[in-house]
């Protein structure tokens, strides 16, 4: 893939930040647009900007073909049937409608990893008080161990919820196996799929997930848009934990009657510019290959890891070989504060990454970490040039801070 023919697509590339070019390395936290995904969007709120399935006109209908479509499109990106998508604000509303549908009850149990995202864990904490126990897999390599997960597992275990890749370590858990465990268990299984589907190829069947959630806003697609996949049957037996227009086939002062998945979880007056604008985001995706987005990431990644052995005092978090950690490198330096970096090559380079906790508090805080880490996240706009800047922009700011 030519990543360079690639940036001419992301307007937001062709800008200077502090007089230098913009080198983009925060894409864990938020990708960049290119301008198919903003087209499709001003296409909708210039030329049909109306609602769907409420109305009989022209521009209402239009919308309903789109949103049908857009529908279709992400859920061929994961393998799966259009009945099982529901769209949502993100991935945290994804897990949250599953933690709140599902009918946990006291007694039953919820198994987690040890690096989870904020909105894999409070949602279990939140449970916990009304008597779901969670249970934690934890791992000192920040590795699957399937010795301890097995230990987790019981006759209570209701549900497994693992991040699929973790956005702190960029660590990919091997699903199959999860799941196969679980479900031999009699569990259901879920994965936080926010940082793998918008970097290589995912199918719902061959994962072995019983749902899954992911976010627009991570795979070039508009923010305030994601995605929950769940198997039909399950669907159906859920219960939506939010009610309203949109949700009912009819209404009495006293009944409702609720329409089949996944409507019946689409609540309200739906984001269809950013279904639409998520679909013109997968369409981009498989144009160019998620295996060759995949591999193009590692390759940089493998740069970067052995740029910065030399730094002293750095320290790579999660598995030290790059292919393990896909195109995510968190890192903490002796003696320096993860913010200081982060700014210094901001205002230095132009150089964009994340410092702090990146919302997996838990760990940082179990690890006595207070400060977290930075991190540098890369996607399929990133170039070796700009991975070799990286490298030497780093190791001027650790020599000169410290």
């Amino acid at each position: 893939m030519d990543a360079k023919k690639i940036r001419e697509d992301f307007p937001v590339l062709q800008q200077k930040i502090k007089g230098k070019q913009l080198i983009y390395f925060d894409s864990a936290c938020m990708s960049l647009r290119p301008k198919q995904v903003i087209a499709a969007m001003n296409e909708y709120y210039e030329q049909y900007p109306a609602c769907a399935g409420r109305s009989i006109h022209s521009l209402s209908q239009r919308v309903d073909e789109e949103y049908r479509k857009a529908r279709e499109v992400v859920a061929k990106f994961i393998g799966a049937k259009p009945e099982e998508i529901v769209f949502t604000r993100n991935t945290t509303e994804g897990i949250n409608l599953v933690a709140y549908s599902l009918g946990l009850k006291e007694g039953d149990a919820v198994v987690t990893s040890d690096i989870e995202h904020n909105s894999n864990l409070l949602p279990w904490q939140a449970l916990f008080k009304k008597g779901v126990e969670h249970r934690i897999v934890f791992s000192g390599n920040m590795q699957f161990d399937e010795n301890n997960f097995r230990k987790a597992m019981g006759s209570s275990v209701k549900l497994v919820s693992f991040v699929h890749t973790s956005n702190l370590s960029g660590y990919t858990f091997p699903a199959e196996k999860i799941a196969k465990i679980a479900h031999d268990n009699g569990s259901l299984v879920m994965f936080d799929c926010a940082q793998s589907v918008p970097h290589k190829q995912i199918d719902v069947h061959k994962l072995g997930a019983d749902f899954i959630a992911f976010s627009g806003h991570k795979m070039l697609g508009p923010s305030g848009m994601g995605v929950l996949y769940g198997k039909k049957d399950l669907l159906e037996e859920l219960n939506p934990f939010l009610l309203g227009g949109d949700t009912v086939a009819n209404s009495t002062y006293e009944t409702h009657e609720l329409l089949k998945p996944p409507e019946k979880f689409e609540a309200g007056l739906q984001n269809y510019a950013g279904a639409i604008g998520l679909a013109a985001a997968v369409k981009y995706l498989e144009k160019v290959g998620m295996n060759d987005i995949e591999k193009h990431e590692e390759k940089l990644n493998e740069i970067i890891t052995d740029g910065i052995a030399g730094i002293n005092g750095l320290k790579i978090i999660g598995p030290q070989p790059a292919k393990l950690r896909g195109g995510i490198i968190s890192f903490v330096v002796d003696g320096l504060n993860p913010h200081d970096i982060a700014m210094a090559l901001d205002s230095t380079a132009g150089i964009a990454i994340r410092s702090g906790a990146h919302c997996v508090h838990s760990w940082f805080n179990a690890n006595n970490m207070p400060r977290g880490s930075a991190r540098a996240s890369l996607y399929l706009y990133n170039t070796e040039e700009e991975a070799k800047i990286f490298i030497g922009k780093l190791r001027e700011i650790c020599n000169t801070l410290r």
